[in-house]
């Protein structure tokens, strides 16, 4: 690791001399080039610098210690090399982070899927319970959300909801939600008064680039209709609504929200560019699963990977194990100490991998 660290000081020093050199602003596009060369460096520099100094007080504290008889001195001491300890344990840990290879897909938005699971009416409730719960936390992060497609049900939530969000650090952020989020409460539709139990499943995809995913046109089949709304009532009178089919893989995506054919095509289109994304993701996560077992942040859609309590008011995280007492502040978007531990768990995790390769 220190190898590695000493070179990329080295980089580091090296490209703030060119750019120090007058004759490097000549070429923007090289200047450009190296000025985000050493923007990536610089944090691992600087943490490296940081660790580089602990370790020689600490060296210089441990020397005096050696040497010192004088007990107040020596009790001064030890607290020193007890601080400087933690210091350089801190930093090592942080610059073994720093050096984890970047996470593909960090920079790219999102299209976030909510379907209805098992339990009728009231999964379609719980899953629009989810769809206002993302939209506040991505209203709290400053995140752009867009509706793509919907299919609301009788009595005001949805079978299937569609969006996209957009903004800083959106995918890292949101990606834990992929799975099956469970809920258990007294039903709005249930007279009895007895807990029941029902599920809504929660896809985040990432939104390709166009290198990630070309289509060819000759592999689709778009069919047109009349929108509908709940019930199956007619809600427009000319055929807008859109039904793109991917022959190859079978995947077929419905918008209709749009009165505008075109947008509901063009809709469809990101929908069906993200799923098929996706379906390349995962064939490649299971032949990787052969080889190690799959860990927190899989994003498998048959995890139950949350359960919401409303009779004791607790949402809990089975993936790591967190209750936290706040379930109505959860469902106001209050996701952050959900998210950070999740995060915390996936790097702690991948230190481990590190550690055992």
């Amino acid at each position: 690791m220190f190898e590695k660290l000493e070179a990329m000081k080295e980089r580091f020093d090296e490209i703030t001399s060119q750019m120090a050199n007058p004759s490097a602003t000549t070429d923007i596009s090289v200047y450009k080039d190296l000025a985000k060369e050493r923007s990536s460096l610089e944090r691992i520099v600087q943490c490296y610098e940081r660790y580089k100094s602990a370790k020689e007080e600490l060296s210089d504290v441990r020397e005096m210690l050696e040497r010192e008889r004088e007990k107040e001195m020596v009790d001064f001491l030890k607290s020193e090399e007890e601080k400087l300890s933690r210091l350089t344990e801190e930093l090592s840990r942080k610059l073994k982070l720093l050096l984890l290879p970047p996470e593909e897909y960090a920079d790219r938005d999102v299209i976030v899927e909510i379907r209805a699971g098992t339990g009728g009416e009231e999964a379609a409730l719980f899953a629009g319970d989810l769809f206002r719960m993302y939209s506040k936390y991505a209203e709290k992060q400053n995140w752009r959300m867009e509706v793509l497609s919907s299919n609301p049900s009788d009595m005001g939530g949805f079978k299937e909801v569609i969006f996209s969000l957009e903004g800083r650090g959106v995918y890292p952020r949101i990606k834990y939600e992929s799975g099956v989020h469970r809920v258990q409460r007294v039903p709005v539709t249930e007279s009895g008064g007895r807990i029941h139990t029902s599920t809504a499943t929660v896809a985040v995809l990432p939104e390709p680039s166009e290198v990630d995913i070309q289509i060819n046109p000759s592999d689709l089949r778009i069919d047109v209709f009349r929108s509908s709304g709940p019930g199956g009532q007619s809600v427009n009178t000319t055929d807008s609504a859109v039904r793109v089919t991917h022959i190859p893989s079978g995947i077929i995506v419905s918008c209709q929200d749009e009165k505008s054919q075109l947008q509901n095509k063009e809709k469809a289109m990101r929908i069906l560019k993200a799923r098929l994304l996706e379906a390349a993701r995962k064939e490649q996560a299971e032949k990787e699963a052969l080889k190690r077992r799959m860990q927190v942040g899989s994003g498998e859609r048959s995890e139950k990977i949350r359960t919401y309590n409303f009779p004791q008011g607790r949402v809990t995280d089975h993936r790591i194990g967190l209750t936290l007492h706040k379930l109505d502040e959860v469902l106001e978007g209050d996701l952050e100490e959900i998210i950070e531990a999740l995060a915390v768990e996936e790097k702690s995790r991948l230190l481990r991998e590190v550690g055992e390769s």
